[in-house]
């Protein structure tokens, strides 16, 4: 099942989000390399700067998504003020489908 997190990240946490972008896509680099990853990028401000992130796992269930959320090292930086996690249905342009 798939799952997507919608990442809002602090006010004034762009630094935060700068310092540890390397290690986030490090993280991303293992989740695509086992198959979990499905989407994920940045949402951008006004003014075209990240300011939260959206990702889409494949998990058993909403457990085992919340595992995987928490294990993002933008989520334990304390980056984000809101992490939501929703069931998500790929629909259009699913190359799996």
């Amino acid at each position: 099942m798939l799952f997507a997190f919608l990442c809002t990240d602090k006010p004034g946490h762009l630094n935060v989000r700068m310092d540890t972008r390397p290690a986030h896509v490090e993280w991303l680099n293992a989740l695509n390399t086992a198959g979990t990853l499905k989407i994920a990028g940045p949402f951008l401000d006004p003014d075209g700067k990240p300011c939260g992130s959206l990702v889409i796992v494949s998990a058993e269930n909403i457990e085992a998504a919340r595992t995987i959320s928490e294990a993002d090292p933008y989520a334990k930086a304390g980056l984000f003020d809101k992490v939501e996690i929703k069931p998500y249905n790929w629909v259009f342009n699913n190359p799996e489908a």
